[in-house]
């Protein structure tokens, strides 16, 4: 699997060979996020912070509150590693600091340790000063603590002469379950997909940015097929992972979707199809995945239009219902709701609405059996979501709200507040 990367220099993207040397200046990371993030989780890396001379901190809590990343540099101690997992970081890298003691009081599927070598030997305080222990020894150690390991060859790094792939099978053996990912030197899709058939993820940086590596070869690098026409299956769901139709891809057609940011496909009669060019019913690009087998394609799109079938529903095997076909509803009849109906009443009226939230909220509190919960709860989740409606928040919002609140690891008591409290 690829991992594209991020390096950040006083809030600039960067890339430096070997850790020191400045190659290239990419300028702004969020145009580069946005297009990364359409392949999966990114690494962002503080090196300001590694080296002990500032922090990018305010860039990387936006990238965190938009996109799956990875954070690391200079994450030395405990309120700094709870503070990138409470903004939302879906994993953290911890370099210097990685001791048993200190990664088995942080939650372990979400802790990466970072191991910089340098001719198999472990260096740390921005790549600096040797340690004299080797990277497997390392990971033998704190194995049973991390969900992963990243082992950067910095003889390797910025350089695009490729890695050490002859070294990466013992590698993976002493990281046991733990994933490994291996960063310096990666510049072909053959070397991502020789990695990913060793049981190894790659981190890219330097040959993305220069070009020499397109993103979707690097993306499709794993990936297999058993068809004649080489094409890939391709499970087209929406934002809320509802399928919507079954299409196929080629490297030409994601090249065209990770470009354009759409949906964009191989027809079996036509060649590339631009879904939704002709009728305007087009597909924003969220992100695209592969399967565990590697031979099926996942794009998670937003659908403009009546829906994805061309008979003009969200999915071929129909309508779709639920929550997210409700706040659709909703949102469409801020616009359409005629005067004088309830809608329009409570999207004009916010103390009828604000009245309504607080009654059902009432009733659903001391509502009892599945009959009574089940209609009370339908009640507080319409007059929330024509809140929702109001305000212009999409549902998808709410849950990616709620996703990166489950990962906080701070908690707080919940207790209500005093004016709340019932009598």
């Amino acid at each position: 699997m690829l991992i594209p990367s991020i390096d950040l220099v006083q809030g600039e993207a960067v890339q430096l060979i070997g850790g020191a040397v400045p190659a290239l200046n990419a300028g702004d990371p969020m145009p580069i996020a946005d297009r990364f993030s359409r392949v999966g989780p990114m690494a962002v890396i503080d090196l300001d912070a590694a080296l002990g001379r500032g922090s990018n901190r305010a860039v990387i809590e936006s990238l965190c509150a938009r996109y799956r990343c990875r954070v690391g540099g200079g994450i030395r101690d405990l309120e700094t590693a709870r503070r990138w997992l409470d903004v939302g970081a879906e994993q953290i890298i911890i370099g210097t600091a990685a001791r048993v003691e200190f990664v088995r009081q942080l939650p372990k599927e979400r802790i990466i340790v970072a191991l910089d070598a340098v001719d198999g030997d472990v260096v740390i305080n921005g790549w600096t000063t040797k340690t004299g222990r080797g990277v497997a020894e390392q990971m033998r150690l704190l194995s049973p603590y991390v969900a992963g390991f990243l082992v950067t060859f910095v003889e390797c790094e910025g350089r695009m002469a490729g890695t050490h792939l002859d070294r990466v099978e013992a590698l993976v053996a002493a990281a046991g379950e733990a994933r490994l990912t291996i960063a310096g030197g990666i510049t072909t899709a053959e070397d991502i997909r020789a990695l990913d058939a060793l049981g190894a993820d790659a981190q890219v940086g330097m040959a993305l940015y220069t070009g020499r590596l397109g993103l979707a070869e690097a993306f499709a690098a794993p990936l297999r097929t058993d068809r004649d026409d080489g094409l890939w299956p391709t499970v087209v769901v929406d934002e809320y992972d509802r399928a919507l139709g079954l299409c196929y891809s080629n490297l030409d057609s994601l090249e065209w979707a990770l470009e354009r940011g759409q949906g964009i496909y191989w027809s079996r009669r036509r060649g590339l199809w631009v879904k939704g060019e002709s009728s305007g019913h087009t597909q924003q690009l969220l992100d695209i995945a592969f399967d565990c087998d590697r031979d099926t394609l996942r794009f998670r799109v937003k659908q403009k239009g009546p829906g994805f079938c061309h008979l003009k529903t969200l999915s071929c095997w129909g309508p779709l219902g639920g929550l997210p076909a409700l706040a659709a509803t909703l949102a469409e009849r801020t616009e359409t709701a005629p005067a004088g109906s309830y809608t329009r009443r409570l999207l004009e009226e916010p103390d009828l609405l604000a009245a309504k939230l607080c009654e059902e909220a009432g009733e659903l509190a001391v509502a009892q059996g599945n009959d009574a919960v089940t209609w009370e709860a339908a009640d507080v989740l319409y007059f929330a979501l024509v809140a929702m409606a109001r305000g212009g928040v999409e549902l998808s919002a709410v849950e990616r709200h709620l996703d990166r609140r489950a990962r906080r690891v701070t908690r707080r008591r919940g207790d209500a507040k005093p004016d709340q409290e019932r009598t």
